[in-house]
């Protein structure tokens, strides 16, 4: 049960967020257009959970995709959801905060 809470909140199996951004990743912060105006990623892209459905089409499904939000919990929703849509490459990131920390941005 704990490792499963980890997952959610992006603690789980370290990635190299760094990598998949040399990679080409996209990060997708799925926060509320306020939440974002008030500080993210300078390369993130703001698709907020209750729209990503449709906004997300715009992507291949191959695409490196890092979601990030305030805690990590949307962003897990979110990557749930892009996983059903068929999007094959989809990292939690977790907090913006703290994936900005991994990032060195």
């Amino acid at each position: 049960m704990l490792q499963i809470i980890k997952n959610l909140l992006g603690l789980g199996p370290q990635i190299d967020f760094k990598e998949l951004m040399k990679n080409g990743a996209i990060i997708v912060d799925v926060r509320t257009k306020g939440e974002f105006k008030n500080g993210h990623l300078n390369n993130a892209i703001n698709i907020p959970l209750d729209s990503i459905s449709k906004e997300i089409s715009k992507y291949e499904k191959d695409k490196i995709i890092i979601t990030c939000c305030a805690s990590g919990m949307r962003s897990a929703s979110a990557k749930s959801l892009l996983k059903s849509k068929g999007y094959s490459n989809v990292h939690n990131g977790g907090s913006w905060l703290s994936l900005k920390n991994k990032l060195g941005n």
